[in-house]
């Protein structure tokens, strides 16, 4: 318990999520960074101008990745 307690508060609020997941039955739910958040933010965006990657565009990420 002590050690638990002299960690940073975040570090403290993540383990209380861990334990409150385990004993529950619910699915978690996860909780977007804020780089995540204006990354959705930016996407949303360009989808709503209509921008959208090419097909080379696409190839191109999937051969990056071995797809």
């Amino acid at each position: 318990m002590t050690a638990a307690r002299n960690l940073p508060p975040e570090a403290q609020d993540e383990i209380a999520r861990v334990v409150l997941m385990m004993a529950t039955d619910e699915e978690p739910v996860y909780v977007l960074s804020p780089e995540e958040k204006a990354s959705l933010a930016k996407s949303r965006e360009q989808s709503r101008r209509g921008e959208y990657a090419t097909d080379e565009q696409v190839r191109a990420i999937w051969a990056k990745h071995g797809l």
